[in-house]
C-alpha cells in the first residue's frame, strides 16, 4: 500500500511550537545590560591579598636585616613563644 498524502500533515514544522516560545521570550525580556555584585566572601579574599603583600614586604625587610646582620632576636621571647606553641600541643 502507498500514501501519497496525509491528510492534516502538509507543511508542519514539528518545532514550530519550540521557536514560537523561544521568540516570545526574547521579545518579553529586554536586553538586560551585563551586572556584577561581589560576594562579601570576594571582598574577603581581597583582604586577605592585602595582608599577603604586607607579610611579603615583613619578610623581604626580614631577609634584608639578616643579610646586613643588623637583625636581633630576643631568645627569651622565642623561647617563650615556642613553649606556649608546643605547650598546646
Amino acid at each position: 500500500m502507498k500514501i501519497n498524502q496525509t491528510p492534516g500533515l502538509n507543511g508542519i514544522n514539528p518545532y514550530q511550537k519550540q521557536l514560537k516560545k523561544a521568540d516570545a521570550a526574547k521579545a518579553a525580556s529586554p536586553a538586560a545590560g551585563d551586572k556584577l555584585e561581589i560576594s562579601s566572601a570576594a571582598k574577603e579574599m581581597q583582604d586577605s591579598s592585602r595582608i599577603l603583600a604586607e607579610r611579603r614586604e615583613k619578610i623581604a625587610l626580614l631577609k634584608e636585616q639578616i643579610s646586613d646582620g643588623t637583625y636581633k632576636t630576643d631568645a627569651n621571647a622565642t623561647a617563650k613563644a615556642m613553649l606556649d606553641f608546643y605547650g598546646k600541643l
